[in-house]
């Protein structure tokens, strides 16, 4: 039985409010998205797309439990020493900007121009750069990490980023058990949605809003319409549909019941393919607004086996880290695996990682 296309009036009314979510975005954001995958024998797989203007000069690194940490935010940062050992993907070699823990949990930074921390000097001061390396850091579950970054709030302090960019951000996360919660700032108070159901985040507007974005776009029906611009509304909307849409068991009409063919591989697959088709082609720029920017690389979490996979979108191959394959026990030396300046992998790339001084963190303290 076939599909019945939408009316005249619902198409006209889902062009209108493409365009209106269109141009109502802010003209300074750039464009992420993150999702989560839960296939039926449980199988949890985050997936981002990091977009950006220019090369962040992204390494990735390996971090054992044991390292001392500040907040880096000048006089009252909480200091902690880092519980669980994670591997990250770095932004300008000054932040965390993605990784997973030993636990499998998974953080996620993406721009969101609506980011107000707010001034509260009553709350310890925290650099944005580390924010998500301090839930990598103490926490091994999203509840876990719910629970305590509601009960010590912190006031979250964001110079500006080396581009001249200001480091407006909200933080996703999830774990092995598919749940998930983001938190945003706005107008100074932390707000959080937490549960399974939250699986997908782009950029603006705040993720009420996309929530209510989509909701009206699943009236409509993504095999009759999806919107199909790369701005963040439109990517929320996409992402969801085909995120939804995906199979969650084993397809043997595609996959060959030989060795290496595993539902897991299959999963990091279909996520990478998710991502991909949300991606900002390398190139693509419009005049008059800098909120269109290129994927520069993409990550895929195995949040159950503990595979971190990279695909990096200058390069044709790629690679993963298995985190069973690096050192990530107290008293180890951090370790990096370049990636900026052209190096590149494929397959597992755990061997290639090398010791190396860690990078300091943004310095959000104040100047005298």
């Amino acid at each position: 039985m076939s599909q019945r296309l939408p009316s005249r009036k619902v198409f006209s009314m889902a062009i209108a409010s493409l365009l209106t979510g269109a141009m109502a975005l802010p003209s300074v954001s750039i464009a992420c998205t993150r999702t989560v995958y839960v296939g039926d024998d449980g199988t949890v797989i985050t997936g981002r797309s990091m977009d950006w203007m220019q090369d962040m000069q992204t390494d990735l690194w390996a971090f054992p439990r044991g390292m001392t940490r500040s907040g880096n935010a000048g006089p009252g940062s909480p200091t902690w020493t880092s519980k669980y050992g994670s591997v990250i993907a770095s932004g300008y070699n000054m932040a965390t900007a993605d990784g997973m823990n030993e636990k499998g949990l998974v953080t996620n930074l993406l721009y969101l121009t609506e980011a107000d921390y707010g001034d509260d000097q009553n709350d310890p001061p925290l650099s944005v750069g580390i924010w998500a390396q301090y839930v990598l850091d103490n926490f091994a579950t999203v509840s876990e990490a719910v629970d305590g970054l509601t009960e010590k709030s912190f006031r979250i302090v964001a110079p500006k980023l080396p581009n001249g960019s200001a480091a407006t951000l909200h933080l996703s996360i999830s774990d092995p058990t598919g749940d998930s919660a983001i938190f945003e700032y706005l107008d100074g108070k932390l707000t959080i949605h937490h549960g399974k159901q939250y699986t997908v985040m782009t950029n603006s507007p705040p993720y009420d809003q996309q929530l209510g974005l989509v909701a009206y776009w699943q009236q409509i029906g993504g095999m009759n319409f999806l919107p199909g611009t790369i701005h963040a509304a439109d990517r929320f909307v996409r992402a969801s549909f085909l995120l939804d849409a995906v199979t969650k068991e084993k397809s043997t009409n595609f996959i060959e019941d030989v060795p290496g063919q595993t539902y897991a591989n299959q999963a990091v697959g279909q996520s990478i393919s998710v991502m991909r088709g949300v991606s900002v082609p390398i190139g693509i720029s419009t005049p008059g607004q800098p909120d269109i920017a290129s994927t520069l690389w993409r990550t895929v979490a195995d949040q159950k086996n503990l595979v971190y996979f990279f695909d990096s979108a200058t390069m044709p191959n790629v690679f993963w880290v298995p985190l069973a394959e690096v050192d990530l026990s107290e008293g180890a030396k951090p370790m990096k695996l370049a990636v900026a300046g052209g190096h590149y992998y494929s397959g597992d790339a755990a061997a290639h990682f090398v010791e190396a001084k860690p990078f300091e963190f943004m310095n959000a303290a104040p100047s005298n």
